[in-house]
Formats: structure tokens, sequence, C-alpha cells
């Protein structure tokens, strides 16, 4: 490498590492023509490990009551929707959505041989691999990839962090992560990166090009995003939490009509081995406060005919309580899908088996989560699921 060409090259790493970490999102350049079918995708991750068993209560279940006797939901803190099964008593609005029709629930979702560490099992459910199988590349990423007929922007889809989770990173693709659309425009609209990307011109040094490139569509995208949010300011009272300001954005994002086809977002603080009860109540509360307020914004302005919200956590916990009224890392747990017009809503199969668990005294699953994601691909998103997934899995009927 010439000198010349060396100093250009270090001068940009050098810009690049001064660039928040949420700036760097990665696509292809261009305004995309997209495979789309008007639909979107709104992901909600419990990350810790949500407890599904004091999230949908088998509160006719003896052995529920047997194996947790000083955590078992008693009737004041859940609300029955079924004979044998309730809602937590924290997930009021969901349940309303429940009644409504308008709210699936897969019961003992997991996958062959679950992995307990939230890092290892997170980007189990993140790329959609065996647990055996090591992937770099997410299912929302591949979708990304697959679903650009030409070019993609980074805007295609959107995290509320301040980093990009494994999920929406493809192999060619990847979504772009924030909180704030005028934060993001502000400190990418200056003088000096505007000066860098004027300045560049392509040479033999595929590094530097990449990183010219990266710099690029993050411009853009942040223009673009802050431009959209500035149309719509949405009227419905949101809680005052993290969970509530990320559905906020997304509301007006999705409102105003961004070009945006999926949107992910994270609930922390469900790794509840002490004193699980209260803590898990206050965070499913404030979950179902900004979903409920979610779907109303999306009512009010005839958007929830398009969007499927779907909720997972890495793993369950344990079926029996331990010894500091909290549970530990289990395996299956529950999924919820919420939708205007869902094919088949309520509860899409059986409940826990209490009695028949595997030989660490955890759940056993009895549908693989990969299938879940193949029925959203294909019957929500319109893509080839096989392609995206690299294998074939069932489909469910709630689209």
């Amino acid at each position: 490498m010439r000198r010349r060409d060396f100093v250009k090259y270090s001068a940009l790493t050098s810009a690049s590492t001064m660039v928040p970490g949420f700036l760097k999102a990665i696509g292809n350049t261009g305004k995309a023509p997209f495979a789309d079918n008007g639909k979107i995708l709104v992901v909600i991750q419990l990350s810790g490990g949500n407890d599904g068993l004091n999230t949908i209560v088998p509160y006719r279940n003896d052995e529920y009551y047997k194996l947790r006797p000083k955590i078992s939901l008693e009737g004041k803190d859940r609300i029955n929707v079924t004979d044998e099964l309730g809602f937590n008593a924290g997930l009021w609005g969901l349940a309303d959505l429940f009644g409504n029709g308008h709210m699936a629930v897969v019961n003992n979702v997991g996958y062959p041989n679950p992995d307990r560490s939230h890092f290892r099992s997170m980007d189990i459910w993140h790329t959609a691999s065996d647990s055996d199988e090591y992937l770099t590349s997410g299912w929302l990423g591949r979708y990304l990839d697959s679903a650009c007929i030409d070019n993609c922007m980074p805007y295609h889809a959107i995290e509320v962090d301040d980093t990009l989770g494994l999920a929406l990173k493809g192999e060619q693709t990847k979504g772009i992560a924030l909180k704030d659309p005028y934060k993001l425009f502000k400190a990418t609209n200056s003088a000096y990166f505007n000066d860098i990307i004027e300045n560049h011109h392509s040479h033999d040094h595929k590094q530097a090009d990449y990183l010219f490139k990266t710099m690029a569509e993050t411009l853009s995208s942040a223009k673009y995003i802050h431009e959209t949010s500035e149309v719509y300011e949405s009227k419905v009272e949101y809680p005052n939490t993290e969970i509530g300001k990320s559905m906020r954005l997304m509301a007006e994002l999705i409102i105003s009509g961004i070009n945006s086809k999926v949107f992910y977002a994270s609930l922390g603080g469900f790794d509840t081995h002490i004193w699980q009860v209260r803590a898990q109540n206050r965070l499913l509360d404030q979950y179902s406060e900004a979903v409920t307020a979610f779907v109303e914004d999306l009512k009010k302005n005839d958007r929830f005919k398009d969007v499927m919200i779907m909720t997972f956590s890495e793993f369950g916990r344990r079926v029996k309580q331990n010894k500091s009224s909290g549970t530990d890392h289990g395996t299956a747990n529950n999924v919820f899908l919420i939708s205007q017009d869902l094919k088949k809503a309520g509860f899409q199969n059986e409940g826990p088996d209490l009695i028949n668990l595997d030989d660490n005294g955890d759940l056993k699953y009895t549908v693989d989560f990969r299938s879940i994601y193949s029925t959203i691909i294909n019957k929500w998103l319109g893509c080839d699921d096989q392609l995206i997934m690299n294998k074939k899995f069932d489909y469910l009927d709630f689209i």
C-alpha cells in the first residue's frame, strides 16, 4: 500500500471509530426495490429467560402448585381465559387482545438439545440454528438478503437499541439500530462526515471502500428516518418506560409510512433467580401496557391490519422453584403473536405437561421455534422460508 493511500485509509478508520456503534449499520447502496407485500413484523424480545409458567398459568394443574408452593399465582394474580389456562395479571392488556381474537399463543416452544446459557440460547434464536450449529447471520438479516430484489438500505430493518443484534445481520444486508431519530441525524449530519464522503474516490483498497460505503448508507438512512419521524406524532398515551418509548417510536415510524419491514425491541430483567413474582409481574405489566398502547395507536390509524407482533424469550424457567423463591434456567416456553386478522387466534396447542419432564426437570418442547419463523416468513412476509431457514419446517395455523 502506498503511503498516500495508507494515510487516507487510516483517516477513514479513525473517523469510523468516532462514529457511535449504533451508526454502523451496513447494507447495499441505492434505493431498494423490495419484495414488499405491505406487511410489517415487530419482534419483542424478553431478555433473560421469561418464566412461561407464571406468564401463561396452568392454574388447574395440581403439579403447578406442588412444584411452586411459594411462587404459584393465586386468583388475584392471574386472569383466567380458559378452563385450564390463565394470563399473569400483569398481562391485562393482552388478555383483552386475546379475548377479542387478536392474539395467538404457542405453548411448549423450543428446539432439540436445548442450551441453558443466555448467550448461546439467544444466538440460537437469533440465527435459527441447530443447538450444535454456529451461524454468523440472523434469520431476519437473511430475510433482508432474500427480499431485496436489487439493493437494500439499513432502514428496512430497525432495532430500537444502541447496538444492532445478530438477528438483523444478514450476509449481505444489515439493519440499523437507533433510539432517537433526531440524535442519530444530528450525530451524522456534520460537515466532517459529509466532507469525507464527498471527497472519497473509489480505489483498490476494499476495506476503505467498504467503510466509506457503510458511512454513506448510515448518513442516508439517518436523514430518511429523521424526516419520516417528523410526519406523525402520536396522541396515544404510552408508558414512560424504555419499552414504552420503543413502542411509541415504532408506531410513529410505521404510521408515518416508513419503508421498513422489520422492527425489533427488547425488554430485559427476566433472569429471575430470586424473588421472582414481584419482578416478573412488574416487567410483564410494562410490556403489556406498551403493547396495548401500540395496538391502540395502530388501530386509530388503520395500520393494525398490516402489523404482526411476535414476542419471545431465549428460554423458559425450571418447573420447580428454587430455594430463593425464584426459578433457574429452563427450556420450553410460550410465544405470543398479535395481529388484527389472525387465521387462528387463541391457544394453538396443548398446555405444558408438568408430569412428563426431561431428566433435568424441564418442560419438553413440542413446537420448534423455527416453525413459527417459517410461518411468518412464508405466510406474512411473503418470502421463501426454506431459502432463509436453510431447511423445511412445518407451518402453523395462526396466519
